[in-house]
This record gives structure tokens, sequence and C-alpha cells, in this order.
């Protein structure tokens, strides 16, 4: 099977090691204010997916620089991604957002300016200010797809319709504009034939790059009460990378895999307790990558593709 990851992508296109600084623009999000919903989505946590970014309260540049410092005992020499990941990163004024990004990518080790957010927060001005950046430096949206599926989608709080997500695609490519779609893996009532349906889905679509997540029941979340209540099938370790690389082999091959998993907090970590142990995930899939005869980058994904920045 032939993979398309994330880091032998980079250092084939920019010759060197591309490490990703995950930052906090001071947003919330309309699933959690009230504009859509109250709560976010169901499995999303209190910090917004964002805790790994840097210190909100700190200017763009200075989180830049203290990102670059946690990082710098496993980096050398390389260059950076500006990975605004905390809640939805577009779900604020164009202006605030043109201060915000024109610093991370002012900065002279910053390569990509990456963007997380809603497809329901890009509106045109917005979009147009993400193409005018990435005429100075590559720009990366990151859309929370999570699956296709209506039933899920109405189950995990989602907020939109499939079709908003098609039509800021649509502007998204139309402007040039990088897109990467997250799937999350193990949600509550999804079959494999559902999993691979949301792959056949954005197989449809010019996209750059998926992100492949695992399923993490996090303490503090909605997720987390209706586990208790309603308590659903956890993937085990040798489950979800069995899933998981049917669903690579059925993904469009020019698609770059920037994530496998992922790992979320300890401290918040309730199901599945295995994804904890990072080394031990990365072990298996490792050893299984090698079992299926898994090649093209698979021991750079496995160095740096699980954790989830």
């Amino acid at each position: 099977m032939y993979i398309n990851d994330l880091n032998t992508y980079l250092k084939k296109k920019y010759g060197k090691k591309i490490y990703k600084l995950a930052l906090d623009g001071g947003m919330t999000c309309p699933n959690r204010d009230g504009s859509i919903g109250r709560g976010g989505c169901i499995f999303c946590s209190t910090g917004g997916s964002g805790e790994f970014a840097s210190d909100r309260r700190l200017g763009i540049w200075e989180q830049i620089e203290c990102a670059k410092k946690r990082v710098s005992g496993k980096i050398s020499e390389g260059g950076y991604i500006a990975y605004f990941q905390a809640y939805t990163n577009t779900y604020a004024k164009t202006d605030y957002l043109r201060d915000i990004f024109t610093e991370a990518v002012s900065h002279p080790d910053i390569d990509i300016l990456s963007v997380a957010t809603r497809p329901d927060c890009l509106e045109h001005d917005k979009i147009e200010l993400l193409a005018e950046l990435n005429q100075k430096k590559p720009v990366w949206v990151e859309l929370g797809l999570q699956t296709s599926k209506k039933e899920s989608i109405d189950f995990i709080r989602r907020g939109y319709e499939n079709k908003v997500f098609e039509n800021a695609l649509k502007q998204l490519i139309s402007n040039e504009i990088d897109v990467i779609v997250h799937i999350i893996i193990g949600l509550p009532g999804e079959s494999r034939e559902d999993i691979l349906n949301t792959v056949n889905y954005i197989n449809q679509f010019d996209i750059k790059g998926v992100k492949l997540q695992l399923l993490h029941v996090l303490r503090g979340t909605d997720l987390e009460q209706y586990y208790y209540a309603h308590p659903f099938h956890i993937y085990t370790m040798e489950e979800y990378a069995d899933i998981l690389f049917e669903a690579v082999e059925h993904l469009r091959k020019d698609i770059v895999i920037h994530r496998l998993t992922g790992d979320g907090p300890k401290s918040l970590l309730i199901e599945p307790q295995w994804s904890g142990n990072k080394r031990a995930v990365m072990n298996y899939i490792h050893r299984e990558m090698q079992r299926r005869n898994i090649v093209q980058g698979a021991k750079a994904m496995i160095a740096g593709g699980l954790r989830c920045q």
C-alpha cells in the first residue's frame, strides 16, 4: 500500500523538516456562543481542541517564539507551520484576522500558515484575505468535516450540512487555497461502511490533505456524559489500525495524509486508554505498516504524524 504522508511531502517540497507550532488566536466558536449552538460539538473539549496551543494572552510573534522553544530539543534546523488550532479561527472580524495572520506570516521562520475553521465561518471577505496571504506564503485551511453521514452529523451537533462544506470547498479551491479535511474514526453508531463512505465522499473534491483522527472521549465533554449513559463500543488498538489502513487504502493517492491518529491530553482522556501510551501506539502502527507492506514515507509519518497538534 502507498501512503502519501505529510513529512515526506514537506521535505520534498521545502528541502527541510517542517514543524508545526500550535497557536491560539483568541477566538471562540459559533457552536459555543449561541450563534449556532451551545457547548460545541459533542466531542470537543473546553479548550476547543487547542490544549497543545500556546498561551492566547501572548501576541502571535511571542507565541511563535515560545512554541519554538518547546520543540527546540528535537529540532536543529528546519522551518515551521503557524497553526491556528483552538476553536474556530475565522470566527472574528476580518480586520482582526488580517492583523494576527499577517503577524504570523511575517515571522521569518514561518513557512506556512494553517488555519483550522468551520466552513460556515468563511465569508467572502475572509476567503479574499486568505487568498491575499496565500500570495505571500502558502495558506492551508483545515475543515472539520468529521463525517458525511447525516445521522452522525446530527449526533455530534456539527451545526452545518454537507452542502455548506461543499460550498466553502468550492470557494477555497477556486482561490487556490489548499484544503485539509478532518475525519473522525470511531463515532458512535458508525459502521466500517459509514467510515469508508466519508472517505469516498472527500475523494470527490480537489482537497490536498486529510487528518484521520481516532475518537477520544474526553473529560468535561458532552460525549463523556453520553458515554456513561449509553456505553458504546470503543475501538481496541488492533481494531483501529485495521479500519485506519482500510480507510487509507480507499483514499485518493494524491491526497497527503497529515495524521493517522491523535493523542488527546492525558489529563482529560477517558477512552480509549490505550491511546494515552503514545510510544506503544506508534510502535504498533509501525509494525502493522511493515506487515502490510505499506511504503513511501511510513517511517517519517510514525516519527512525526501521530501527535494531535
